[in-house]
């Protein structure tokens, strides 16, 4: 079986957010949330839970944001 791209979920501090999610995510999310507990050995009892570390890993790995944000992070450097 391929590896996940998500690990056991961190405690955490959480943000409240509400987001509504088509009836074909949620069931992948449901279905992910079965494959992870397989590979690590640990339930998931709540599949919501693991949409903020899904959205850590894919920002994390999104070339585009990450040069977006050194962008804005970088010190301006100018003429004068």
């Amino acid at each position: 079986m391929a590896k996940l791209k998500i690990r056991a979920l961190a405690d955490d501090k959480p943000v409240k957010v509400t987001v509504e999610l088509s009836a074909v995510v949620h069931r992948d999310l449901v279905a992910y949330a079965e494959a992870l507990s397989r590979e690590t050995g640990q339930p998931v009892n709540d599949p919501s839970k693991l949409i903020a570390p899904m959205l850590t890993r894919f920002m994390a790995t999104d070339r585009g944001f990450a040069k977006s944000r050194r962008a804005i992070h970088s010190p301006v450097t100018g003429d004068g």
